[in-house]
């Protein structure tokens, strides 16, 4: 099959041929229709913290038909459209029938999407609904990464929200704090690329001004968050963020960050500020992003900016490395 490899940290990826996947007992192979490429997927290739090796095929935000089924893999049939939970678990303990796979002692990163097909566990798979597309099943996983570092933040009705960062993370939790019922969510951003997509996803401001980023926050909400989403992951932005924030407000982290940060605890002691971390998410929430693409909200589809060819991956992956004025990449195999 063709597919896009992994050749080493800072080298860029490889379209090639290598084999075809076989599935295993309680396996099954998915022809891949949609693959979104994640910022994640970007710091894979820069960061040695993640792990890949030679040869790794990337790729976790995937949807596709169901070809192949190994023996005794029960619950899907060859045909089957499905979206795909990129996160490995055994189905059975205590934590998967919970919906917080995340948790299960076999716990992994599904990948594989960068390809024509990928090997998965029919416990991942999620049955696509007649009127969603390949396209709206790769946009289910950030949304659940975002819905989980809503549903964290113990957002209300009323709430006023700063997001940090417009890539599709970003966006997709403003788009989820006002549907939980904020009643001004502001996006900040160092550039203005997505300024129009975060409106449309249901921001009610977006705030570009690098040189007073806490003051400019302010002005646009009509005062200090209740809430502040970082979505980002660089340093420096927890530190930023306890100045946005009110006193005994709420700073989430959604931004994944490798390298070590430097806190200046006392402000947050002294405004009694709360720092919540979020990772992944649970069953549920994946369900509940692909009920509200079901249910006809359209807000979440302007996440994609294009679609691409295998053939074309290597290219676009590396432009997507600089800034620019796209924001989720869907690669149809």
């Amino acid at each position: 099959m063709r597919a896009v490899t992994f050749q080493g940290l800072h080298k860029p990826l490889a379209f090639e041929t290598i084999a075809d996947p076989t599935p295993g007992a309680g396996e099954l192979v998915v022809k891949v229709g949609r693959c979104g490429i994640c910022g994640s997927d970007l710091h894979m290739t820069e960061d040695a913290a993640y792990g890949c090796q030679h040869g790794d095929v990337l790729g976790h935000e995937f949807a596709g038909e169901v070809v192949a089924l190994g023996k005794g893999t029960e619950g899907h049939k060859v045909g089957d459209l499905v979206s795909v939970i990129p996160l490995k678990s055994c189905g059975t303990c205590e934590h998967c029938r919970k919906g917080e796979v995340q948790w299960c002692s076999n716990f992994g990163l599904q990948g594989g999407g960068y390809a024509e097909y990928a090997v998965t566990r029919p416990n991942q798979c999620v049955p696509l609904p007649q009127d969603l597309s390949l396209a709206d099943g790769a946009i289910i996983e950030p949304l659940a990464v975002a819905l989980h570092g809503v549903n964290l933040s113990g957002i209300r009705e009323g709430d006023k929200v700063l997001v940090l960062g417009a890539g599709p993370i970003g966006l997709a939790t403003a788009y989820w704090a006002k549907r939980a019922g904020a009643s001004k969510v502001a996006v900040q951003d160092i550039s203005t690329f997505q300024q129009q997509r975060a409106l449309d996803m249901g921001a009610d401001v977006f705030v570009v001004d690098p040189a007073d980023p806490v003051g400019s926050a302010e002005r646009g909400l009509g005062g200090k968050a209740d809430i502040v989403f970082e979505c980002v992951g660089i340093p420096g932005l927890i530190d930023q963020a306890v100045s946005q924030v009110r006193n005994r407000g709420t700073i989430l982290l959604l931004g994944l960050c490798t390298k070590p940060d430097t806190l200046h605890t006392f402000p947050m002691l002294s405004k009694e500020v709360k720092l919540v971390t979020s990772a992944f998410f649970t069953v549920p929430e994946y369900r509940a992003a692909l009920d509200a693409l079901e249910a006809g909200s359209a807000e979440p589809r302007h996440l994609v900016t294009d679609t691409i060819s295998l053939s074309d991956t290597p290219d676009v992956f590396e432009s997507l490395k600089r800034r620019t004025e796209q924001c989720k990449v869907l690669i149809a195999p």
